[in-house]
C-alpha cells in the first residue's frame, strides 16, 4: 500500500529502514521530545519491525520524500479498535532538522483521510508530552483537539512533563 500526497508518500516500514529508525532513537531531541528513555540494538528494531508487520491491529508506515524516496520519518496508527471505529496515533521525524517543513502536517493529512474515508473510524487519538510545543500546535493545525492532562506523567532532564491526550473525530475532519 502507499499513500501519496504532493511531495510524500506513505509506504509500509520495511527491515531496511531500520538503521534510520536505529538513528532516531539516538538522537537526544527527538529523545526527548518523544519520552524516549530505553535504548535499542539494530536487531531489536528489525525484530520490532518483523513483528508489526505481521500485526492486524496497526498500520506502520515510512514517510518518503517523492523526490528522492528519502525516508524522513516513520508513523504509526495502533490500537485499531474496529468495534469501538478508533485507533491510536503517533508520528515522528528522521530529524530535528526535518520540522518545520510541512512534511509532518503533509503525512498527518494523509493519514486522516485514510483513517476516515478508508478505515471508517470516527475517532484518532495521540498523547504528545507538553514540552513538545512544536507538536502541539502541528497537531492543532490539522484539527486534534486537546482533551485532557496527566499531570506530571514524565520525568525527562530532570523534570517533569504533562502528557496532552488528544484526538480528532470524523466530524472534525469533515469539517476542516
Amino acid at each position: 500500500m502507499r499513500l501519496e500526497s504532493e511531495r510524500i508518500y506513505l509506504r509500509p516500514l520495511c527491515e531496511l529502514d531500520a538503521p534510520i529508525m536505529l538513528g532516531n532513537t539516538l538522537d537526544e531531541e527527538l529523545r526527548y521530545m518523544t519520552g524516549t528513555t530505553s535504548d535499542f540494538s539494530l536487531e531489536q528494531i528489525k525484530a520490532h519491525i518483523n513483528v508489526i508487520n505481521n500485526d492486524s491491529s496497526r498500520y506502520d508506515f515510512a514517510i518518503c520524500l517523492k523526490s528522492s524516496d528519502e525516508m524522513i520519518g516513520e508513523l504509526s496508527i495502533f490500537d485499531l479498535d474496529e468495534e469501538n471505529r478508533k485507533a491510536g496515533f503517533r508520528i515522528s521525524m528522521a530529524s530535528i532538522s526535518l520540522t518545520g517543513k510541512g512534511y509532518g502536517t503533509e503525512a498527518i493529512n494523509i493519514v486522516l483521510s485514510f483513517v476516515f474515508n478508508q478505515l471508517k473510524l470516527t475517532r484518532l487519538q495521540l498523547e504528545v508530552f507538553s514540552h513538545n510545543t512544536r507538536g502541539i500546535r502541528a497537531y492543532e493545525k490539522v484539527g486534534f483537539v486537546k482533551e485532557g492532562v496527566l499531570r506530571q506523567s514524565l520525568y525527562y532532564n530532570e523534570q517533569y512533563s504533562d502528557e496532552i491526550i488528544m484526538a480528532i473525530l470524523k466530524s472534525d475532519y469533515e469539517k476542516l
